[in-house]
């Protein structure tokens, strides 16, 4: 295993010089040119109703819009909800079971073709006719939608969506109110295709966009091109910005190694796997200008398969949740500047969050040390000992080494370990499928949207397990009917006393961690290493860096 990160690195990006430098003003002057980008591998299918990783929903927010956005705005104002295919939020009625769209006219598809009601409609229909990853979860509370997950195929949420093409408006009709809705629709998965869009996954075949930009073409072993969209004219800069580069070049294969070296040297602008640990000495007192720190509402974990031995044992999963020294992982992601060791599903400062720590040393409110002893009690108790499992990781240095530590935790507990990398283009998914009957995984999570539910109801609800498919977002199998109707009372609650809900979240939080699903490793921050050509850096608390909202000189 490689020399882990010095104090001395975690003393260099404590100091004051990682504070970004001061945003530019706009300038017209950097319209232009081509901002590179970097990464291991693709971030698997181009489709945005299914695509549903950190890399893909970044790059598609100068790409594809829907009803509303997320501002496109710096820190906490991102979490701000602004109309934009619509003209305004929407008017409320029914007692907050129906909302009016009005769209904007004159806006255009990449493709030359005008956007009207019968995209929309169709977009929603969509979601349910491929089987989008959060159709159960998401957006299983519009009228029509219980039909739709029966039978995909004939999917009209009839009732539920109705589209009025004279009054240029879409309607949306839920079952009963929701308060994460605009947030919902404010997504990806909820983006506006054209309606003569295929209901299948469309892999690597771009769909026309709506945005600034259009993805003019694609290889999943080696690159994305993104060029600007010509039928683009600003309607709102809050909800979608014009960008100031011509061409974003996304490229794909470089180990992070030669990313970090190629940023260095100028050939690059910016890569999005972690930054290797062993280099961020070097980048921390010779780059230190290039180098944004910001912080995630995230965590990594490692998903256990509940069912599938050994995991389908309780004392099984508390065993490795006993056994993981998180303070080892914080050091293998590159330091407690940029980590921090969780036990629980919720991040820190997050909705719902209350410190709660049952596998420690001493268990409470924080971790403190693995207990091996309580581990290997355990173990022995679930009558697993000497059972083979093998860790499914992405191909990446930080996931690597992450995979090989927690193999030498499963041997020193009494299990028969390995590691297998594959490339992130397909991890992700791979991992969710139970054909491919994977025991134990690490990955992360990126909130979708500031709500606790967007982490226990979308990775632990029933709701969110399908069996033999790609988007199964419930990785661990996760099944308790009672912890499901305490998820379904605090989103209702959520309606009308948030502070409440939030309470009984906590509450969910401790349940579903007693459990142990999965194992919480550590709580992210983001560390972006940009080249000294690259100006007018900023981060979004939704979508991260805003690619297109920067120049390059």
């Amino acid at each position: 295993m490689k020399k882990l990160l010095l104090a001395a690195s975690a003393a260099a990006l404590l100091a004051g010089t990682w504070l970004a430098p001061a945003q530019a003003e706009y300038l017209k002057e950097h319209r232009g040119g081509t901002i590179r980008l970097l990464a291991r591998a693709a971030a698997g299918t181009l489709d945005p109703h299914i695509n549903y990783t950190d890399q893909g929903w970044q790059m598609y927010q100068p790409i594809y819009d829907g009803l509303v956005a997320f501002r496109k705005a710096e820190g906490m104002d991102g979490f701000t909800i602004v109309p934009d295919l619509a003209e305004a939020l929407p008017q409320v009625s029914n007692d907050g079971k129906t909302f009016t769209f009005k769209l904007r006219k004159g806006i255009k598809f990449s493709s030359g073709q005008d956007l009207g009601v019968k995209d929309v409609v169709a977009s929603f229909q969509r979601i349910f006719k491929i089987s989008g990853p959060t159709s159960g979860t998401f957006y299983a509370g519009i009228v029509g939608a219980d039909k739709c997950l029966a039978d995909t195929k004939s999917c009209t949420l009839e009732g539920g969506i109705v589209g009025d093409e004279a009054a240029g408006t879409v309607t949306i009709n839920i079952i009963k109110p929701d308060a994460e809705l605009l947030y919902k629709l404010a997504l990806p998965h909820a983006v506006t295709l054209p309606a003569d869009t295929p209901a299948e996954d469309m892999g690597s075949r771009p769909i026309p966009s709506t945005g600034p930009y259009m993805i003019s073409a694609f290889d999943p072993n080696k690159g994305m091109t993104v060029s600007r969209n010509p039928h683009f004219k600003q309607w709102s800069e809050e909800a979608q910005p014009d960008g100031y580069p011509d061409v974003v070049q996304y490229d794909f294969g470089l180990s992070e190694e030669a990313a970090v070296t190629a940023i260095q040297n100028g050939e690059a602008d910016w890569m999005f796997d972690p930054l290797p640990s062993d280099r961020l000495v070097e980048l921390g007192t010779k780059f230190k200008d290039q180098l944004h720190i910001s912080p995630l509402s995230a965590w990594w974990y490692a998903p256990l398969n509940t069912r599938l031995a050994p995991f389908d044992n309780e004392k099984a999963r508390q065993a490795v949740a006993y056994a993981v020294d998180r303070n080892t992982l914080v050091k293998l992601f590159g330091g407690k500047v940029l980590g921090a060791p969780v036990c629980q599903v919720l991040p820190p400062d997050f909705p719902g969050h209350e410190d709660y720590c049952p596998f420690t040393k001493n268990p409470g409110a924080k971790w403190s040390a693995p207990d091996l002893d309580k581990a290997k009690q355990l173990v022995e108790e679930s009558g697993t000992k000497g059972q083979k499992v093998t860790i499914i990781v992405e191909d990446t240095a930080v996931s690597r080494s992450i995979g090989v530590y927690l193999q030498s935790v499963l041997t020193s507990i009494g299990y028969a370990a390995d590691v297998k990398p594959i490339s992130t283009n397909i991890q992700f998914t791979y991992i969710q499928n139970t054909n491919n009957k994977v025991q134990m995984s690490v990955t992360q999570w990126y909130k979708d949207y500031p709500a606790a539910s967007d982490f226990l109801n979308i990775l632990f609800s029933c709701a969110s397990f399908r069996e033999g498919s790609d988007a199964s977002i419930n990785i661990s199998g996760f099944c308790d009917k009672d912890i499901d109707a305490k998820m379904q009372k605090a989103l209702d609650l959520g309606v009308t006393d948030q502070k409440a809900a939030d309470k009984m979240w906590a509450e969910i939080d401790k349940q579903v961690t007693d459990k142990a699903p999965a194992v919480g490793l550590f709580t992210p921050k983001r560390l972006d290493f940009v080249s000294k050509r690259l100006g007018n850096f900023k981060f979004n608390r939704q979508f991260n860096w805003m690619i297109t909202q920067s120049w390059v000189q």
